[in-house]
């Protein structure tokens, strides 16, 4: 199967629901929080940087507060505009504020089979074929996640097992959200140098970036932070996922949400911008809010998709990329919730242009991994693209000349002009148009069903662009030589 160009989102569509002076208040209300609350940020060595920047520090409880300057001069410092490098140097990815990228989601525990169907622990081999899947998917732009755990992995050096299926499965930027020690970073980078070409090339074309989460509410974990200082001092990208909820882990307003998501995305960012000035940083998010009857995570509602496109126009008035929670169902299985929950999100995130939406392929709150899911949503993602391009306006498209030729009740199948524009109509991979009597004849396939072989088809036909075998010799020695470095 032939390798296809990764398709990014150019909306022309846009939706905005702030006004400037409204930005500028959540702006301020972070500000305050962070100088006047601070943030929890249980590392020593992140407390030391910040204290000798001008933070007021708490060293009994690890919190430091943020004075406005020093996060102002922490937003000037940060890069606007930078590339995800990819092994492959054509699935580079421009952050340039003009393009939406998909990934797929991560982190799961389980997988559907794809040959018996049967719900299992997930393994090291489930990322590598859900890589090489996204490779096979030009709507995917790159591998976020890893989109499960290897649970057949021991747990010190799973993440490095994890990096290793993700480089081998795919061609395109890895993004991993396991990255979460010092140590294990240390040999993350040194395993993504060797895919690059070494540390100079990992700096310009950074193949690897460090997805981190927040621990909302104003909180960060230690382990992440200190990971994610080695990733800056290499030029590694990184940023922080704040997932709040309205009602336990933020306020119930969804204008209350959004400080706290605010401010949670952007201490760390104060962090590494003071540690290494002009090192590469994304903001990231998921807000949603709680579920009234049961208390735990929607995967789906409005307010999710208003908190993603709000948080999107905070980004832009700051002038940083963002990867926002896009699509991850809370629907169990590929269903009519699924796609109901993921259209919205998509939507939400493509008209008020998501630099990064994480991301396609799970089930059950990003818990279930699904194959046959992965192309469903590469489906939802093809029609928003198309959406959001909106109606190109010239000579050529409004084809007055083509419609006097055709004249009165004439027919526009056999013109030039529809040979040279047909191929623009959008045509699914999974949807079925057929006629009833041929479905009811084929046995009723659905999109499940043409998802499932195409998955299938894939994962039996498809080769990602190999490593070398003296990259993959490499990753083999680094992973070794953590297996006898870590302490457990």
């Amino acid at each position: 199967m032939a390798r296809q160009k990764i398709v990014p989102i150019q909306p022309k569509l846009q939706i905005k629901l702030f006004t400037r002076e409204e930005l500028e208040r959540f702006h301020q209300a972070a500000l305050e929080v962070m100088e006047d609350v601070g943030v929890s940020m249980p590392s020593h060595k992140a407390l030391d940087i910040l204290a000798g920047a001008g933070a007021t520090v708490d060293r009994q409880r690890m919190i430091a507060k943020l004075p406005r300057s020093l996060v102002e001069k922490a937003l000037k410092a940060a890069p606007k505009r930078f590339i995800l490098g990819a092994r492959d140097p054509d699935n580079n990815l421009d952050l340039d504020g003009k393009h939406c990228y998909l990934s797929t989601d991560g982190c799961g525990i389980e997988t559907y089979d794809l040959w018996t169907g049967e719900r299992r622990l997930s393994t090291k081999k489930d990322i590598e074929d859900s890589a090489r899947l996204a490779d096979s998917l030009p709507q995917i732009a790159f591998y976020w996640g890893p989109m499960v755990s290897a649970q057949d992995i021991p747990v010190k050096t799973r993440p490095l097992h994890e990096l290793q299926a993700a480089f081998v499965g795919t061609a395109k930027h890895v993004q991993p959200e396991t990255i979460i020690t010092e140590d294990i970073a240390r040999f993350s980078v040194e395993m993504a140098a060797v895919v690059a070409g070494g540390y100079e090339e990992l700096r310009r074309r950074p193949v690897l970036s460090v997805m981190q989460c927040a621990t909302d509410p104003l909180g960060q974990d230690g382990g992440s932070l200190e990971a994610s200082l080695v990733a800056a001092e290499h030029g590694v990208p990184t940023g922080f996922m704040p997932m709040p909820m309205s009602c336990a882990t933020a306020p119930a307003t969804l204008a209350g949400n959004l400080v706290v998501t605010t401010v949670d995305a952007l201490a760390p960012l104060v962090l590494m911008q003071t540690a290494y000035p002009g090192s590469p940083f994304f903001f990231a998010a998921a807000p949603t809010a709680i579920d009234l009857r049961l208390g735990s995570y929607t995967g789906g509602g409005p307010e999710d998709y208003l908190l993603a496109a709000g948080f999107q126009e905070i980004c832009a008035y700051y002038g940083l990329p963002l990867s926002m929670g896009t699509m991850a169902t809370g629907a169990k299985v590929p269903d009519w919730q699924a796609a109901v929950d993921n259209v919205f999100s998509t939507l939400a995130s493509t008209l008020t242009s998501v630099a990064m939406m994480t991301g396609a392929g799970m089930l059950n709150g990003s818990k279930i991994l699904s194959f046959q899911q992965i192309v469903m949503d590469s489906e939802i993602y093809e029609i928003a693209r198309r959406f959001a391009a909106g109606i190109e306006v010239t000579d050529e498209t409004l084809a007055v000349d083509v419609i006097k030729e055709v004249g009165v009740l004439g027919n526009y199948l056999a013109h030039k002009h529809t040979r040279t524009h047909m191929r623009e109509i959008w045509r699914p991979m999974v949807i079925d148009r057929s006629p009833l009597q041929v479905w009811e004849s084929s046995g009723r396939a659905g999109a499940f069903e043409k998802a499932t072989e195409i998955a299938r088809r894939t994962l039996s036909e498809y080769e990602t662009e190999p490593l070398t075998p003296e990259v993959r010799k490499e990753l083999d020695e680094i992973i070794h030589r953590a297996e006898l470095t870590i302490k457990d």
